[in-house]
């Protein structure tokens, strides 16, 4: 319960940081256009707070966060006296409507370049990545990719980190063929691998692009010295401490944790004789993993433990940090890759590469908002910056209830000389808010199969 009310309230936070982004862009080119604004809303429905500036506008914070608005003073609604028809929305020229418009999902963008500037200026730790393993007989194999090599740049995209190249591989989602460039080691010069991607596929959701590849990143080996326990788990249940080394189980000596886990995983709500090192004595321990229902049905058994890693290599660690100039460059690249990613990904769900099942909505980016806060500033921001440019770019898309479909009714009017008739306007509403609503129920449906 503290999970979903903490996933809650970071949603709230996110969604109200990324609202009122997106809202405030329509309403400063708005005033500096010279349209009067009525209303800035933050969320829909009923007011929670409202109060009225200097400036005639009324600011309100509503009861569903679910989106925003800038009401303008526009003909087209309501009746205007003659003497206010000139800051009316619809008497300004064509160009000054696209940019009043177009300004929402820009200033979603200037959003994640500045939320990742401000993650570049603090700093975010790295790994470099290196490969641990190539499965033989795999993508990757085929391509010549072998165990300790280094990741430089993926179809022109650089891949500093892990997390950059899972970005890379998901744009290659649905082509037939990858330009690696990768070193031998950390100091070599980087040389051209090609990756087959013929009939390559993958579930984002549930697999990672690396391993349908044949690729294991590199990391520390793992002890078998207990780092973490879960509260009421069974593992405390048996007396087990931080800092116990597991030597056998059943009498079997082990030297390896993924035997134990492999025990453990298939004696559900069996007793386990465990053996321990603690502070230099051994001691016998009874382990009941307790019983877990996996999402395929399967039954697993789960003792609430986690072992101790090595160290990572001085030398495969980094810290993403820069200058304030260095961050700006760095944070407008960053950016414009998720932007052409996500065009990217938008266009392979209409042809198909990526399945709709894919579609993520609010109760999927609400666990993404409380795991990133739990990591920290960096990482929330960094969440921040992602779906800031996810909802720039939706908002583009042409549907007439979005910001895209507005602009596409004004360059149909900058070609024909003449305003999209009223008629045709409505009809356009109404097919995209069939189409947007259809939309928002596939992603409902997906989160709640996700639960």
């Amino acid at each position: 319960m503290t999970d979903i009310l903490w996933n809650f309230c970071a949603f709230i936070v996110a969604l109200g940081i990324l609202i009122a982004v997106h809202e405030f862009g329509h309403f400063w080119v708005a005033r500096r256009c010279g349209v009067y604004v009525e209303r800035f809303s933050i969320g829909f429905g009923k007011a929670l707070f409202q109060r009225k500036g200097k400036d005639g506008t009324e600011y309100m914070l509503a009861l569903i966060p679910l989106g925003g608005y800038v009401k303008m003073l526009d003909e087209r609604v309501d009746s205007v006296p003659e003497e206010r028809r000139h800051l009316a929305f619809n008497n300004k020229p064509l160009w000054q409507r696209s940019a009043i418009v177009a300004a929402g999902p820009l200033a979603n963008f200037a959003f994640a370049i500045f939320a990742y500037w401000v993650v570049y200026l603090i700093g975010i730790p790295a790994i470099k990545p290196v490969v641990g393993e190539v499965s033989p007989q795999s993508i990757a194999a085929d391509a010549g990719l072998r165990s300790d090599m280094v990741f430089d740049s993926i179809d022109g995209m650089k891949t500093p980190d892990w997390q950059s190249v899972s970005m890379a591989l998901m744009a290659q989602i649905g082509d037939s063929s990858a330009d690696v460039m990768a070193r031998t080691s950390l100091d070599a010069e980087p040389k051209l691998y090609h990756l087959n991607l013929t009939g390559w596929s993958f579930d984002p959701e549930t697999e990672n692009p690396l391993t349908t590849l044949g690729i294991t990143p590199f990391t520390p080996p793992i002890t078998l010295v207990v780092s973490q326990l879960i509260d009421n788990g069974a593992a405390i249940q048996a007396g087990f401490r931080l800092n116990d080394k597991i030597i056998a189980i059943d009498q079997d000596p082990v030297t390896q944790w993924q035997k134990v886990s492999g025990i453990i995983r298939s004696h559900a709500n069996q007793a386990l004789s465990v053996t321990v090192l603690r502070d230099g004595t051994e001691q016998v321990l009874t382990l009941v993993p307790q019983a877990k229902t996996l999402s395929n049905g399967d039954v697993i058994g789960y003792a609430g433990i986690a072992p101790k890693y090595g160290q990572w290599p001085a030398e495969y660690q980094m810290n993403l940090q820069y200058g304030p100039i260095e961050s700006v460059l760095k944070a407008g690249e960053k950016t414009w890759q998720l932007v052409t990613l996500t065009f990217d990904m938008v266009g392979k769900l209409i042809t198909g590469d990526v399945g709709i099942k894919n579609l993520s909505g609010p109760i999927s980016i609400a666990k993404g908002a409380g795991m990133s806060a739990d990591f920290g500033v960096v990482y929330f921001l960094g969440f921040l910056a992602l779906i800031s440019v996810n909802l720039g770019i939706v908002n583009l898309l042409p549907l007439p209830v979005l910001d895209g479909g507005h602009l596409l009714f004004f360059s149909v009017e900058a070609i024909m000389r003449r305003p999209v008739p009223e008629r045709v306007q409505d009809m356009g509403y109404r097919v995209g808010s069939a189409i947007l609503v259809a939309l928002m129920a596939v992603a409902l449906f997906n989160d709640f199969t996700r639960l």
